[in-house]
């Protein structure tokens, strides 16, 4: 009696959690409660004007600094590339890029929590790639089109791509080239940023 009453309700428990998983989309997409509290979250940041965000990566610090305008609100710690020295030029150097972009994907499945992808390359990444024939002129044309139109750059050419802020956590510098932080913190950092929004990141 004991066997077959764990039976019949092991077998209840399976067709209720197929059901609540076809009927329920938070459950197939574990963040979208998180960016439903989006605007709550905001209140405790209500005084800011979210289209004036964006956010300084300083290399040799392993700071990120996210500001309003000219004022800085936050400081997190991050990690970088396995190379975090140099400056990012191919597809599998380890490095974390330096210069201008912009968030240009955000990615609430990601493996390492949350993603925000930057625009690498840029059109100074594209020229360089260019000029030492790592890229053709055709992908050239198709990254400066890319930025030009603030949308996301071929990430599948000789110059790499896919490199973000994302989760993960800390520790010796360990991803092919982007910037991690915390997972609490880039849960914050998803929720204050927009595609689009500025990203610096100097040496």
């Amino acid at each position: 009696m004991t066997l077959l009453f764990f039976v019949v309700w092991a077998i209840f428990a399976a067709i209720v959690g197929a059901l609540l998983w076809w009927y329920i989309p938070d459950i197939r997409k574990p963040w979208a409660p998180l960016l439903k509290l989006r605007k709550g979250f905001l209140k405790k940041y209500k005084k800011l004007i979210l289209a004036d965000i964006w956010i300084e990566i300083r290399k040799s610090e392993r700071r990120l600094l996210l500001y309003e305008a000219d004022r800085l609100i936050k400081e997190f710690p991050c990690a970088l590339g396995t190379d975090p020295v140099h400056n990012k030029k191919r597809a599998g150097d380890g490095c974390t890029p330096e210069g201008e972009y912009y968030i240009c994907t955000k990615n609430d499945k990601s493996r390492y929590h949350l993603f925000l992808g930057l625009s690498y390359p840029n059109e100074k990444d594209a020229e360089r790639g260019r000029k030492k024939g790592l890229i053709d002129q055709k992908e050239y044309h198709d990254i400066i089109n890319a930025v030009t139109a603030k949308k996301r750059p071929p990430w599948d050419t000789k110059l790499g791509g896919q490199i973000g802020i994302h989760g993960g956590g800390l520790g010796i510098d360990w991803t092919e080239g982007g910037i991690a932080v915390k997972n609490a913190d880039i849960e914050e950092l998803f929720m204050l940023t927009e595609i689009g929004q500025r990203v610096k990141i100097i040496p």
